[in-house]
C-alpha cells in the first residue's frame, strides 16, 4: 500500500464535530490486517429496535460481505443490530474461504454481543483477492466490545480508510415538531471510485423513528444525487456499501416523506460524497458537472458521467488548461442527444462556447484565470429540452499513478 505523505489540498480543516446518536456505540482497534501501528476494525453496535437500509454495489464480481449484507438487508427484526468494518483487505475475489470468512466474523460478533447473525452486517475494504485474516479481526472482538463508546465515531472514521488522506465524518441536527432529531456519518474512499448505486463504505446513524421499508425507500431515492453522482476515476468498487441505521432513540417518528429530515439526510450524504471527490487519489481540483437542457434527465446524467469521467476532460483540469473542446469531444461520444449549434459551455459564469463556436466573448486569459480555482464548475447547456442533472469529480493527476502503480507494495 502507497504511504499517503499528504492530506488532499481539499481535505476539510478538520474532522467535524458530530452530534452523538442515542442508542448506538462504537469502538475501533488495531487488528494487523494489513497496516500497523493503526487502527484498522471498527464496530458499531446499535440497540434493538432499530432500522437498517442499505444499498450495495451492482458489480458482477462484488465482496463475499456484500452478498452477505445483500442477503441480510431486508428484514424488520426488534433485535439490535451490529457493523464490523475492516480496511486493509477486501475479501473480494476469495471464493469459498471469502464467504467463510465472513460468516467466521460475523457468527463470532454476534455471541459476543448477543444478537442474532443476521443483524450483524459486515464490510471489508483494501486489496482484492486475498484471503482475509479473519481470526485477526475475532481475535479482538472482546476488546472491541470493551472500549464501545458513543462518542466514537471518529475512531471508527480513522480505522476504515485505506489511500484516505483524511477521515471522512459529516451531522445535522435539526427539530421536528418540538424533538430534536440528529444524523451523522462517516465514510471511506479515495479511489476505485465511480457510481453504480453507492461508492465506497458509507455508514450513517441517526435517532430518528423510522420503519425499515421507509428508510430503505428514502436511502434509495437520495443515493441517487449523492454517492451515485460522485466519479473519482470511473471503476466501481467490488465492496461498495452504503448502510443507513435509525435507532428510534428519539421518539421522533418520521417517513420518507417528512421534508425536515430528508432535506438534513440528503445534506448529510452529499456532504459525504463531496468528501470522497476532494480526497480522490492525487485530486487537486474539485469539480461540479452541471447539465441543463437536454433532452430528459436520463440524457443530462448520460452526458454528465461522459465528461466527468474523462480522463483528457480531467488532465486538463488538472493542468489547469481551459481546453472546452475536450467538454465538447466528451458530449459528443456521450450517445445522448446533442446538437452541435445549440449547445454551450461556461467555465464558471464565463461563456465560453455557443452557437457551434467559440463565443465572441471568450478571453482565453479568463478561462485560464478561472481554472487555478480550486473549485472549478463546468456548465453545459444542450438547448434541446428541460432535463438537467449534476454530478462530481476531480482532476486527475500523477499522483493517481503513483498511489495506485504501488498500491500492493
Amino acid at each position: 500500500m502507497a504511504k499517503i505523505e499528504h492530506v488532499s489540498p481539499l481535505a476539510p480543516e478538520s474532522f467535524p464535530k458530530l452530534p452523538m446518536i442515542n442508542g448506538i456505540t462504537f469502538s475501533a482497534v488495531e487488528a494487523g490486517i494489513k497496516y500497523g501501528g493503526r487502527n484498522d476494525v471498527m464496530l458499531a453496535l446499535l440497540d434493538p429496535g432499530s432500522t437498517v437500509a442499505g444499498v450495495f454495489t451492482k458489480s458482477a464480481t462484488r465482496s463475499a460481505a456484500v452478498l452477505d449484507c445483500q442477503s441480510k438487508i431486508g428484514y424488520d427484526d426488534p433485535s439490535g443490530a451490529a457493523i464490523i468494518v475492516n480496511a486493509g483487505n477486501a475479501n473480494a475475489f476469495t471464493g469459498r474461504n471469502g464467504e467463510a470468512s465472513v460468516r467466521a466474523v460475523t457468527q463470532a460478533v454476534a455471541h459476543c454481543v448477543d444478537l442474532p447473525e443476521k443483524r450483524v452486517f459486515s464490510s471489508s475494504t483494501g486489496v482484492i483477492g486475498e484471503p482475509l485474516p479473519h481470526n485477526r479481526i475475532t481475535g479482538k472482538l472482546e476488546e472491541l466490545r470493551a472500549s464501545l463508546s458513543a462518542d466514537g465515531m471518529e475512531q471508527a472514521a480513522e480505522a476504515i480508510r485505506t489511500t484516505d488522506t483524511f477521515a471522512k465524518g459529516a451531522g445535522k441536527t435539526i427539530e421536528i415538531n418540538g424533538k430534536s432529531v440528529s444524523i451523522a456519518g462517516i465514510a471511506k474512499g479515495s479511489g476505485m471510485i465511480a457510481p453504480d448505486m453507492a461508492t465506497m463504505l458509507v455508514y450513517i446513524f441517526t435517532d430518528a423513528q423510522i420503519s425499515r421499508a421507509e428508510l430503505q425507500s428514502l436511502v434509495s431515492d437520495l443515493n441517487h444525487v449523492t454517492f451515485n453522482a460522485i466519479t473519482v476515476d470511473s471503476d466501481t468498487s467490488t465492496s461498495d456499501t452504503l448502510l443507513v441505521a435509525a435507532t428510534g432513540a428519539s421518539g421522533t417518528e418520521v417517513t420518507s416523506n417528512t421534508p425536515l429530515f430528508k432535506s438534513a439526510l440528503h445534506e448529510v450524504m452529499l456532504d459525504l460524497a463531496h468528501q470522497v471527490v476532494r480526497d480522490g487519489e492525487g485530486a487537486t481540483k474539485f469539480v461540479e458537472i452541471r447539465v441543463t437542457g437536454a433532452l430528459s434527465k436520463a440524457d443530462a446524467r448520460t452526458h454528465a458521467h461522459a465528461i466527468a469521467n474523462s480522463p483528457l476532460v480531467k488532465t486538463a483540469i488538472a493542468g489547469e488548461d481551459p481546453n472546452w473542446g475536450r467538454v465538447v469531444m466528451a458530449i459528443g461520444k456521450s450517445g445522448a442527444a446533442a446538437d452541435r449549434d445549440l449547445l454551450s459551455i461556461r467555465f464558471g459564469d464565463i461563456i465560453v462556447a455557443e452557437d457551434g463556436w467559440v463565443s465572441p466573448s471568450y478571453k482565453e486569459e479568463e478561462g485560464a484565470s478561472y481554472m487555478k480555482e480550486q473549485d472549478i464548475v463546468l456548465h453545459v447547456d444542450l438547448g434541446l429540452g428541460t432535463g438537467d442533472d449534476t454530478m462530481w469529480t476531480c482532476d486527475l493527476t500523477h499522483g493517481y499513478i503513483t498511489i495506485n502503480a504501488d498500491y500492493r507494495s
